[in-house]
């Protein structure tokens, strides 16, 4: 049986508290994203929830079509202090890890309580594994690459590797959200779970 919708919310909120329950047409889905991922990411077909092993943005807007509502999740990231900031995938290794486990938590609980149609979408680059496949020497990947996944339960697409304006979405329902020029500014991550 379906939990209450403010039943749900109330549960996750044990979970993390920081998030938004928002309407779907918020979310934007832009081609150029997916652009700068090509053209600008360093991480660039290196890990198996980015570019070029994840949905399109054409994909991503029929995705969204199928639900009405979604909950926008932040996060402050705490980077870590041993690692330079230059090395931005390690320095925020951490941070990064718990988004992904607290987006799949929020994503099972949801599935666990009725809304069967849940699905988390996180942001960045995957750290579960220290390399992933496409990174590791001699690795040949076929169609369905993500078969080969470490952590196919938990791993889920970045929402900026499927086309999604994240800045224009978390602007769209009040959050603020600007480009930092140093490392060394507050870092704010985003989760997005798709409730129907």
């Amino acid at each position: 049986m379906k939990t209450d919708l403010d039943i749900l919310l109330e549960d996750l909120k044990h979970i993390h508290s920081d998030f938004k329950l928002i309407s779907t047409d918020k979310v934007e889905v832009e081609e150029w994203v997916r652009w700068k991922c090509r053209y600008g990411c360093k991480a660039y077909g290196k890990h198996l929830n980015c570019p070029p092993y994840v949905p399109a943005p054409e994909e991503t807007r029929k995705l969204i079509q199928c639900y009405d509502k979604a909950i926008l999740a932040r996060f402050d990231a705490i980077p870590n202090a041993d690692v330079p900031p230059a090395r931005i995938h390690h320095y925020l290794w951490d941070a990064i890890k718990e988004l992904y486990d607290t987006m799949f938590e929020f994503e099972r609980h949801a599935f666990l309580s009725g809304y069967y149609k849940a699905f988390a979408l996180v942001g960045l680059c995957c750290s579960y594994c220290d390399e992933c496949i496409p990174e590791r020497e001699k690795t040949v990947l076929d169609q369905a690459p993500k078969r080969f996944c470490e952590h196919p339960q938990k791993m889920r697409p970045g929402m900026e590797a499927c086309g999604i304006d994240v800045f224009k979405t978390v602007r769209n329902v009040g959050y603020d959200l600007e480009v930092l020029t140093s490392p060394y500014e507050k870092i704010t991550f985003f989760g997005l779970l798709l409730l129907e």
